[in-house]
């Protein structure tokens, strides 16, 4: 599917109120984001900052390079067809930095970017007792123009006002202020273990925008619920951190046995074979141009 394409049908499947919100899926790499794409149900692959500086084995603080993080943002899209949501944090810098880096993940083939309103170098929203801090609306108003003037990808605003303890209204008050400079939607973050907090927003939202959600601390919520207790004002739900979570325990568990067992035969079962692989790598298709061109 064509860049313009992708960001079109994001842009509509966000918007729609079907019923049912998109559901975007964390991937760190061109592997995992190829095992989105190929489960079916998914709309789009959100290219997590956290499972990507997870992936590298550093904290989710504005550590990793921002080259390694368009440079894998390019990969996943490269082996797929779903569109990309890129996870910007806070865009590597001030609005200077938004207009020269967002056009780069435009030609990566992105179909959204997100920025958050903290300061830079952030901290992880899930940390506990992480430095939560936010910039000034005016400031961030500056970035999110910054990036609609730059690119035609959706700039969705994240605000982390609740994160930060700032309340409803301020969160509220945030959202707005981030629609008038140009947001597409309004990423809406909670750490509360219960889903209060978050549906609370979401009533009360008076924007005409849709809403994005990241239900990392209240799991228990389902996607028909989503839809059905905001009055399908939330167009994108994110799973924000699970393939990241999934590899770490599935490792785990194989190397474990490894070591307990004193060798690999037990695990076999266990494990993808060899053949699962070599059909992600693609290698069919390096077969039939060998067929073709090697002499």
């Amino acid at each position: 599917m064509a860049a313009r394409a992708k960001i079109n049908a994001l842009r509509a499947r966000l918007s729609a109120r079907t019923g049912k919100p998109a559901i975007a899926v964390a991937a760190h790499n061109p592997l995992s984001a190829k095992l989105v794409a190929q489960t079916y149900g998914f709309d789009a692959i959100w290219a997590s900052g956290f499972e990507l500086s997870a992936s590298y084995a550093v904290p989710d603080a504005s550590v990793l390079s921002p080259n390694i993080h368009l440079e894998m943002t390019r990969a996943m899209a490269e082996v797929q067809d779903l569109p990309i949501i890129a996870d910007l944090d806070t865009g590597f810098g001030n609005a200077i930095n938004v207009a020269y880096t967002v056009p780069r993940y435009e030609a990566a083939d992105v179909a959204a970017i997100v920025l958050e309103d903290k300061t830079f170098p952030k901290d992880s929203s899930l940390r506990p007792g992480g430095r939560q801090l936010l910039v000034s609306t005016e400031e961030f108003q500056g970035k999110i123009a910054a990036a609609k003037a730059s690119c035609s990808m959706l700039v969705i605003a994240r605000t982390e006002a609740l994160i930060a303890g700032l309340g409803q209204e301020e969160a509220i008050r945030r959202g707005i202020t981030y629609v008038e400079a140009g947001a597409d939607a309004i990423l809406i973050h909670s750490k509360q273990k219960t889903p209060d907090e978050i549906l609370s927003f979401c009533q009360a939202w008076p924007g005409t925008v849709p809403l994005v959600i990241v239900p990392t601390s209240y799991p228990q919520l389902s996607f028909d619920e989503i839809a059905k207790l905001t009055d399908n004002k939330v167009g994108l739900v994110i799973c924000g951190n699970h393939a990241i979570r999934a590899a770490v325990s599935a490792m785990q568990r194989t190397l474990a046995q490894i070591v307990e067992e004193n060798g690999i035969a037990g695990v076999e079962g266990e494990i993808a074979p060899v053949s699962d692989i070599f059909e992600l790598q693609g290698d069919a298709a390096m077969r039939e141009l060998e067929r073709k061109f090697l002499r």
